[in-house]
């Protein structure tokens, strides 16, 4: 059970990611696009911020990885609503790219969900490009227009993002947090040994 007096500085910023969505819906509720994206960049910011303020503070955890994967997941759902809301054209005219992306990646939640019974938080080498790539790619359609090359980009490494995702699921019987990727999850001693040595 988590409890705020436990949070540290890293947590803090993970939450803030949570804590933006009700701000984030009024805005698009409002029609605010503006403030919609700058606060929409607010929030990707902290993602950067509270990986790097866990690493080099030293205070990671499963806890806080959990935390990050909710807030990512979270802001990734808002930047996509609302392009829906803002940039309708586009999304119409791309939706079969768009679902070929998006309909595997709901897959590999489905299959955590059932296996571990929430949502994974490898943190992969793989998925922090794709999330900075996303995040760019959302904010310029936002802010100045749809950049076509970068999103075809985004689409193949959402893709390879997500097949690495599922593949890790099927490696590790139980929940583990901060895997690499593929090449370190063959000597990674927690897959080895069957156990989660992650702590809360």
């Amino acid at each position: 059970m988590w409890k705020f007096k436990n949070f540290n500085l890293a947590d803090w910023f993970s939450f803030y990611r949570i804590a933006a969505v009700p701000l984030l819906s009024m805005l698009l509720w409002f029609g605010e696009r503006e403030l919609f994206t700058w606060f929409l960049l607010i929030s990707y910011s902290t993602d950067a911020i509270d990986g790097y303020l866990a690493r080099k503070l030293k205070i990671t955890s499963a806890r806080g990885s959990q935390l990050d994967s909710i807030g990512d997941q979270l802001t990734f759902t808002m930047g996509l609503i609302g392009l829906v809301v803002f940039e309708n054209d586009f999304i119409k005219s791309n939706i079969i790219l768009i679902l070929i992306a998006f309909v595997p990646y709901l897959l590999q939640m489905v299959i955590a969900f059932v296996k571990y019974g929430k949502a994974t938080s490898f943190h992969t080498y793989l998925a922090k490009v794709s999330a900075v790539v996303q995040g760019i790619f959302i904010l310029w359609l936002l802010f100045f227009g749809p950049v076509y090359w970068l999103f075809y980009f985004m689409i193949i490494v959402g893709l390879l993002e997500t097949l690495e995702e599922i593949i890790l699921i099927f490696m590790y019987d139980s929940w583990v947090a901060d895997v690499k990727g593929f090449l370190f999850a063959l000597k990674d001693k927690r897959r080895l040994n069957g156990t989660n040595a992650t702590k809360q």
